[in-house]
């Protein structure tokens, strides 16, 4: 992977989920490329999404204090901001693509932080968006996961 690499939740999920025995490595090798190359991205809105999913919805759940210590590493990551240019642009991706919108806050984060690609399994493997292209690394290892 070069440039550039905005992550989903769902990948950050994947890779601490024993359940999903086809799912958790691929997003385990993901990961472990992108801190080795510094390439990954997320936002604050993947950081809370992580956090309640991890404690909350994994079988079995991540304590919160095991969670925490995720969004503290991730945190290197520059995780973009919440603010409100990034809903105006979140309101023009969900007009212009008729995106849901927390998937239009995916690509409006993704764009302001300078990515070529967003790793999702809830957008489309190989759309593009403002010039960034979407990439599901799932495609062909089993069910989709709603996170």
């Amino acid at each position: 992977m070069s440039g550039s690499t905005f992550v989903d939740t769902n990948i950050l999920l994947y890779a601490r989920d024993a359940s999903e025995p086809d799912k958790q490595p691929v997003a385990e090798s993901i990961l472990a490329e992108l801190w080795e190359s510094r390439g990954g991205r997320v936002s604050i809105q993947v950081l809370n999404e992580y956090f309640v999913n991890a404690t909350q919805k994994l079988d079995p759940g991540m304590s919160a204090d095991d969670a925490w210590e995720d969004i503290e590493s991730l945190m290197v990551w520059e995780p973009v901001p919440l603010d409100t240019a990034l809903i105006s642009r979140t309101f023009a991706t969900h007009s212009r693509y008729g995106l849901s919108w927390w998937d239009s806050m995916i690509v409006a984060a993704a764009e302001r932080g300078g990515c070529s690609t967003i790793l999702s399994e809830d957008l489309s493997d190989g759309q593009r968006y403002f010039g960034i292209t979407v990439v599901n690394p799932f495609v062909g290892t089993g069910p989709k996961r709603g996170a």
